[in-house]
């Protein structure tokens, strides 16, 4: 899947996302670990606005995601911002880097669009492959609350100057929900564009993506309420993971 719709949408879609908190929020975490420089994976990383607040900090970069059409933007940015990232258009599944990365994050429920377990055991065991002993790896992910009690069979309006977006859900079998979103891009005299994507996200029980990180050989060092420094709720809409791989 290209999102190439997504990819058109996607900034205006996240304006409510606090991307500064993130990067803090990342950066502090990398920091207690002893990563405060080196190569990091911003893997899924969409249109790179995160890759780029995490260069911005000192690290470098490597920005990994499946869609061309979202590195594309990212790759934009990169250059408008005068900052030597490689990015790479890659499955996570399929993660090929060419060495080793101090740190890798992962955000914005991007681990909740694989298919199942079994994509989710892949895409960890090439994150650890390529991160050092002793690398830390944070991701975020949406719950199994969020799931059936937020996103439902709901339906969401957004209303920008740059895109009008209808998100449709509906609930699948094992706390997952089908996503259908509708885009109108405004293309000039009173007419639009229409751009659709559907796609589905699952959620896992907290037992479960331990067992999971557990056979990539990465241990939970921290969860955490979202990017704040509170711990989760039952009613925790996206819990934040702070691994690391076990030195050998």
């Amino acid at each position: 899947m290209s999102y190439e719709a997504f990819a058109a949408g996607y900034d205006a879609l996240t304006q409510n996302v606090d991307y500064d908190a993130c990067a803090a929020f990342l950066c502090a975490a990398l920091r207690r670990y002893g990563i405060a420089d080196g190569l990091v994976l911003d893997l899924a990383c969409g249109t790179g606005t995160l890759t780029g607040k995490l260069a911005a900090a000192g690290y470098s970069l490597i920005g990994a995601d499946a869609s061309p059409d979202m590195l594309a933007v990212a790759r934009q940015k990169a250059a408008q911002a005068g900052q030597d990232t490689l990015f790479l258009c890659q499955d996570m599944c399929a993660l090929d880097l060419y060495g080793t990365v101090r740190a890798a994050v992962c955000t914005l429920d991007s681990l909740n669009h694989l298919p199942d377990e079994a994509h989710v055991q892949a895409a960890l065991a090439r994150v650890s492959l390529f991160l050092e002993p002793g690398g830390v790896f944070v991701f975020d992910v949406n719950t199994p609350y969020k799931h059936r009690e937020v996103l439902a069979d709901n339906v969401f309006v957004y209303d920008t100057d740059e895109v009008y977006c209808v998100w449709q859900n509906a609930p699948l079998p094992g706390d997952a929900v089908e996503i259908a979103l509708d885009f109108f891009f405004p293309a000039g005299k009173g007419t639009y564009r229409r751009l659709s994507e559907t796609f589905a996200e699952r959620a896992y029980a907290p037992s479960t993506w331990e067992k999971l990180l557990l056979s990539a050989g990465l241990r939970v060092l921290e969860l955490r309420d979202g990017y704040t420094d509170a711990p989760p709720r039952e009613t925790s809409e996206r819990v934040v993971y702070v691994t690391r791989k076990e030195p050998v």
